[in-house]
């Protein structure tokens, strides 16, 4: 079978092969009503299929977006992906969507490979280490939002939760609750900033309640290492936490394991709050009180500012900070 051309086309509508044109590239709000009605009535007849890498080549837009993320399969960043999708679905826009691992190599090849095919932007949750390539990219033209995780040096086009506040107001209602021994469970921050937030929003909530920070009752922890020491070895201590703020769902469950192997219980023995909410906690025999984000509205967003910076470049960069909420369930209980 012979393949469908533009041009056949037009001559089945009865119009320039520009006009077609023009009419596919979605350019059309000058053309009639029966015009359009005739260029679509010959792309149904025909079984036209536009050639969209040709089309690309032309006019040098691919109505595709890439997102590189660091685990497909986590809770926060599905729920991201799954709003930019629905986003650039309805903006008439496809997703390549590529997966690290965690791995600053992978990224970094990602980064390239969605530049070498013409992609017209990217999302990224950046691992830090490719600052420097994310930030020429961006001198060059190219528009890329960034989400979920800051760091020092990089552009400032990046949607967040507000994190320095949801850590202070999570810190400040276990301190209402009479916690004054709270362990802060976390990853390096040292060049994080969104990390760096949860901390002195911790900080910030000691202080306001005349708490003195004990550097003793931070205790990190490191993706594939876990625990650079149990957190629960301070509970032999003289002076034993009384509740535990961890934060990242990865920390919230090895944690909750080694709790799980001890008499300890949750929300009586020994209170716990955890950064992002944990799937089907509902069903947990005792719900775990967490930080909730939005993924999907950040995705939603995320999206929404990488179209716009697609459309107009000149854009000046943009810091959203979306609001969190603090979700009260069984998991803590009053001291005295």
């Amino acid at each position: 079978m012979t393949k469908v051309r533009l041009v056949d086309v037009a001559a089945q509508a009865g119009v320039s092969k520009s006009t077609v044109s023009q009419y596919l590239s979605g350019r059309f709000d000058y053309m009639s009503k029966d015009t359009k009605e005739r260029i679509q009535q010959a792309i149904a007849e025909l079984n036209y299929v536009p050639n969209s890498i040709a089309r690309s080549l032309k006019t040098n837009i691919t109505k595709t977006i890439g997102i590189i993320a660091r685990d497909v399969t986590g809770f926060y960043t599905s729920r991201t992906i799954r709003g930019v999708d629905d986003y650039c679905k309805s903006s008439d826009y496809n997703v390549l969507i590529y997966n690290t691992d965690f791995d600053p190599d992978k990224e970094a090849q990602a980064l390239n490979n969605l530049r070498q095919i013409n992609v017209d932007g990217i999302i990224i949750s950046p691992s830090g280490t490719n600052t420097d390539l994310i930030n020429n990219f961006v001198k060059q033209g190219l528009p890329i939002v960034q989400f979920q995780l800051e760091h020092d040096g990089s552009e400032k086009n990046i949607i967040l939760s507000d994190y320095k506040k949801a850590a202070f107001d999570a810190s400040e209602y276990l301190i209402q609750l009479g916690h004054r021994r709270i362990c802060f469970v976390t990853q390096d921050f040292e060049h994080v900033k969104s990390r760096r937030d949860r901390y002195l929003g911790y900080c910030e909530a000691l202080a306001k309640h005349g708490i003195a920070l004990d550097q003793e009752l931070i205790q990190y922890w490191h993706r594939g290492d876990g625990f650079l020491s149990s957190p629960l070895s301070l509970l032999e201590h003289k002076n034993p936490p009384t509740a535990y703020f961890t934060q990242h769902l990865a920390i919230t469950s090895d944690l909750l394991k080694r709790l799980n192997q001890t008499n300890l219980k949750i929300g009586e023995d020994i209170s716990l709050i955890s950064f992002e909410d944990i799937p089907m906690v509902e069903f947990f025999k005792t719900p775990i009180t967490v930080i909730k984000e939005d993924p999907y509205k950040i995705g939603m967003e995320a999206a929404k500012s990488l179209l716009g910076l697609i459309q107009d470049k000149s854009t000046p960069p943009k810091r959203l900070v979306m609001p969190c909420t603090l979700t009260i369930r069984d998991s803590c209980h009053r001291v005295a």
